[in-house]
């Protein structure tokens, strides 16, 4: 047996304490967020106290933009406590109805799982070594059930965290907007710090706890305890499905609703307080693109790790029982976790913001110094955690690999992720030629609007498919789905510092509605406006991160799918193969359509009640009036928690039904098709939208000369462009970001029931 230079007991320590520590940071940069106040006395005893380092010129700038008046400040406080409660009775009302599929879901798990064995209690022959007896399929149903629980419940704290978090600092962005650029980007990255070291740490300790108490009862069967454990990934992809997809038709049927009748139709401002949209707009950031998208990189996080413990659980790793080696996935993680720590340093402590052009210069120095610090912690782990040479199980033998070889398996994820950040901003951000071409087209109208935006968002899934490409032939020829598994795991090693960076872009865009609501000078919607510009190019990188390591987790999960079911190869030309293949490549596609249409129909209650307001209360477009922000919040939860059931009954069902009735060769050729046409289309969907939407702000800033030529607010290239926005909210927002679930989720539900399907499934061919 090879020996590692770091012990069992120096990996359990090392595992929990930087989950401890990434917790404590995020309490450091929340105690930081609070010290910002949002009352009038506090806000006026501020720069007195202020004795940090520019402290005399922030007083001057304090008076300048009149810090003391009371009346805006406690405008920003009501306006805050409006969307935090809009948020918080969104998501609770949602977390009822996702309860109870949970509770439903686990008990589907135990019965079909129990009953692979008969509900037997006795020890049977392991499925990989039948000279061994391991734990009853019954043990596998419970715990699997237990996972899944515990995944879920992770998941939607994860969500609800962020969210609180959220709608906690963006008042606080907007009031320190006035002190200048660089105070408001502090505070807005350091509250999505906090969630992203929250996020990060938590799923970490509550996987690492879990592995240790399943091992209490499974002992020496590691191949049974891994098994079980992958029901902590579906758990947390269950619940983010349903947060990505209802937060998103949310938060799109108010975004639309607001934006075709308040700046299309009244010619009115955005995030206008006379728009009756407007609260439902900005809570609608926080359970869309806040908890949602929180959820969704959780998943992503549980199922890549669960995918690489089942692999190596069949390897040398779990036969040996060396549990250093074994828990390899896990102190990647936890160093990424210290490797964000000193990143984030990089933005809040070490440099300093002075002008609008810096900020989303320092967003992109946090991807490049955490991928590089990671790419060092990568090669230090792999030495000291893994032997020199070991064998992983691929397809049924056990292939030699060498400790630098799962280093560059890591690596090349790592690596790929960030490309796919930097194509993705050069798509998506309105510095580059592709998005100012976008622009441009608007001067023909909405028509030559959504061409260009359809094209180039075709055209930016060339570059990141071919990262992903070289990523699985580097990764499987080295280490097999174990390479793949830890690649996709590399990826999301700085997951800390990527959900920092896309929270901030939520939390900005809020701030400057809150802003304009409160009645805030014309400077500091600049300043807010600066910091959304930059957010909405980094929450487009974020999405690729998502979608990119969606693509690896999937296929990692595919091929542990593929072992566990006994499938010893997958042949497109068997008709079983092809016919699911098939029907895989389309389930996107429906999964789009119903997603796509859902915005729709909720988009359009908006619009006729926005339209209903400005028509029938007296004084409103005055500003004499105040709009019924409640009604439009309810329509926008009503459409949500009703039009997200369907699409995610799709996804759940849909490898049940064909695992039970078609088999397990038809379910490999679905999660085949899935996969494939599920990233093409995630990433153009996303990346369209996002150049829509920074089209419109670069007219809207017209900040060059090009632009001015293109404004100002409300001219005609300016309402194709927000037409064009309007189209994209829904592929950036809703369909794009959901697709990556639906190809993890279906993966990760098809390994977990595998046991059930190799046993009972493929009814109709048993038939006939």
């Amino acid at each position: 047996m090879a020996t590692t230079i770091l012990s069992d007991l120096g990996a359990e320590i090392l595992i929990p304490v930087c989950a401890v520590v990434g917790i404590v940071f995020s309490l450091v940069q929340w105690l930081l967020v609070s010290k910002v106040k949002l009352t009038p006395a506090d806000a006026a005893a501020a720069p007195a106290a202020n004795n940090g380092k520019n402290g005399y010129t922030d007083y001057l700038i304090d008076e300048e933009e009149n810090i003391n008046d009371h009346s805006v400040v406690l405008k920003c406080a009501e306006i805050q406590t409006a969307i935090s409660e809009g948020a918080t009775s969104f998501l609770f009302t949602e977390y009822q109805y996702v309860g109870v599929f949970m509770v439903a879901f686990a008990v589907l798990i135990f019965l079909f799982l129990g009953s692979v064995e008969g509900f037997s209690m006795k020890s049977q022959p392991c499925t990989y070594d039948a000279t061994k007896l391991c734990k009853p399929a019954l043990a596998t149903a419970v715990f699997s059930t237990v996972a899944f629980l515990l995944g879920g419940i992770t998941s939607v704290v994860s969500g609800f965290l962020g969210m609180k978090i959220a709608t906690y600092a963006n008042a606080r962005t907007t009031l320190e907007a006035r002190k200048g650029v660089g105070k408001a980007f502090i505070t807005a990255f350091r509250s999505g710090a906090v969630m992203g070291f929250l996020l990060a740490a938590n799923g970490l300790l509550v996987l690492y706890i879990a592995i240790n108490l399943f091992k209490i009862y499974y002992g020496d069967d590691w191949g049974g305890l891994f098994e079980a454990i992958t029901g902590y990934g579906l758990g947390g992809s269950s619940m983010a499905l349903f947060g990505r997809v209802g937060g998103g038709i949310y938060t799109k049927a108010a975004d639309v609703g607001a934006d075709l009748v308040g700046k299309v139709e009244r010619n009115i401002p955005e995030d206008d307080p006379r728009n009756p949209a407007v609260i439902a707009d900005n809570v609608g950031d926080n359970v869309g693109d806040i908890a949602g998208m929180g959820s969704d990189l959780f998943g992503s996080y549980a199922e890549s790790s669960c995918a690489a413990l089942v692999v190596a659980s069949i390897s040398s790793f779990g036969i040996n029982h060396e549990l250093t080696a074994m828990l390899y996935p896990l102190i990647v993680s936890s160093v990424g976790i210290l490797v964000c720590l000193v990143t984030t340093l990089f933005a809040t402590d070490f440099f300093e913001i002075k002008a609008v052009k810096e900020i989303e210069p320092a967003l992109k120095k946090q991807l490049i110094i955490s991928t590089v610090l990671m790419t060092v912690g990568i090669a230090v782990v792999t030495w000291i955690s893994v032997p020199s040479s070991f064998t992983i199980f691929n397809f049924g033998t056990q292939k030699v690999v060498k400790n630098w070889q799962l280093f560059l398996c890591v690596a090349v994820g790592l690596w790929a992720g960030l490309i796919i950040g930097f194509v993705t901003e050069y798509y998506t951000s309105n510095a580059y030629s592709p998005v100012q071409d976008v622009a441009d087209s608007c001067r023909t109208g909405a028509a030559t609007n959504v061409i260009f935006g359809l094209a180039l968002g075709y055209k930016s899934v060339i570059i990141p498919i071919f990262a992903i490409a070289v990523s699985i032939f580097v990764s499987f020829s080295f280490a097999a789905m174990y390479g793949i598994a830890v690649a996709a795991l590399g990826m999301l090693s700085t997951i800390a510092t990527g959900l920092a960076i896309d929270a901030y872009g939520p939390i900005s865009d809020n701030a400057g509605g809150i802003a304009e609501m409160a009645g805030m000078s014309h400077r500091i919607r600049e300043r807010t406006d600066a910091l959304d510009a930059a957010g909405n190019t980094t929450a487009a990188i974020g999405k690729g991160f998502a979608i990119g390591s969606a693509a690896l987790v999937s296929l990692a999960l595919f091929g542990a799918f593929v072992s566990r079911a006994h499938i010893v190869t997958v042949d497109v030309l068997t008709p079983k193969v092809f016919i699911g293949l098939i029907v895989g490549a389309m389930l996107p596609y429906w999964f789009s359509a119903m997603t796509m249409k859902s915005v729709g129909s909720a988009a359009l209650k908006m619009v006729e009640e926005v339209r209903r307001q400005f028509n029938t209360i007296p004084g409103l477009m005055e500003g004499t009036a105040k709009p019924d922000y409640a009604t439009c919040v309810k329509i926008s939860t009503d459409a949500s928690i009703k039009e997200m059931i369907p699409p995610g009954a799709l996804v759940m069902l849909t490898p049940l039904i064909v695992g039970i009735f078609f088999g397990v060769e038809t379910l490999s050729g679905v999660l085949a098709g899935s996969l494939v046409s599920g990233v093409q289309i995630a990433i153009s969907a996303s990346n369209t939208g996002g150049a829509w939407d920074n089209a419109k702000k670069y007219i809207e800033a017209g900040a060059s000369e090009h632009a001015r030529t293109l404004g100002p607010k409300g001219s005609d290239p300016h309402k194709a462009a927000v037409i064009g926005d309007t189209i994209g909210d829904p592929l950036k927002d809703t369909s794009g970001p959901s697709l990556n679930i639906l190809i993890k989720l279906m993966a990760v539900e098809s390994l977990v029931f595998a046991p059930f399907f190799a046993t009972h499934g493929g009814l109709l061919f048993k038939i006939f």
